[in-house]
């Protein structure tokens, strides 16, 4: 982070848009939290388009974030190339009313671009962190056949291959 400051006085901001720019690696992750992510490098293009209701935040974010591999417990890198939009609705009171638009006073003087950035690196983090070279082993991982499944009707037990217990058992209800 080296310092960077990732909030924008928007009450200074005029009536157009306006392009902002932040590269940022490990250290920002360590400001804004480490717990699904311990670091990565990222190059970040945010366009605030300010109009009269609403500003509408354009962001781009590319970069590669660190992450552990789920199988091996290995760092790898993960390449990531985001594109999203939220749109700052001028209301009552802050808050979030959806992930794409969020509620925001008209006297808030600032906005703190940095949360909004690691929340959407945070969200496009795979579920599944696999590290690349088991890319090939997880397609083998679809074709695994289950073990046990629900009889059809090829094999399906005649009156004859009852179980001796559930005989018993019916037995019981007759």
């Amino acid at each position: 982070m080296r310092g960077q400051d990732f909030t924008v006085n928007i009450i200074g901001l005029g009536q157009k848009e306006h392009h902002f720019e932040y590269e940022f690696s490990d250290e920002f992750f360590g400001h804004y939290g480490t717990s699904l992510l311990s670091g990565g490098h990222f190059i970040v293009d945010v366009a605030l388009d300010k109009g009269d209701t609403m500003i509408k935040g354009s962001f781009h974010i590319k970069g590669t974030a660190l992450l552990m591999c789920d199988r091996s417990l290995e760092p790898f890198d993960h390449l990531m190339d985001i594109n999203q939009t939220i749109l700052f609705k001028y209301g009552l009171e802050d808050k979030e009313l959806t992930n794409e638009i969020v509620q925001i006073t008209r006297d808030r003087s600032k906005l703190d671009i940095g949360q909004y950035l690691y929340e959407l690196i945070c969200v496009n983090v795979p579920m599944k962190r696999l590290h690349p070279k088991f890319q090939h082993d997880d397609m083998e991982e679809s074709e695994i056949q289950l073990v046990y499944s629900s009889p059809t009707p090829e094999t399906e037990n005649t009156e004859d291959d009852i179980d001796p217990r559930w005989e018993k058992l019916k037995k019981l209800k007759s």
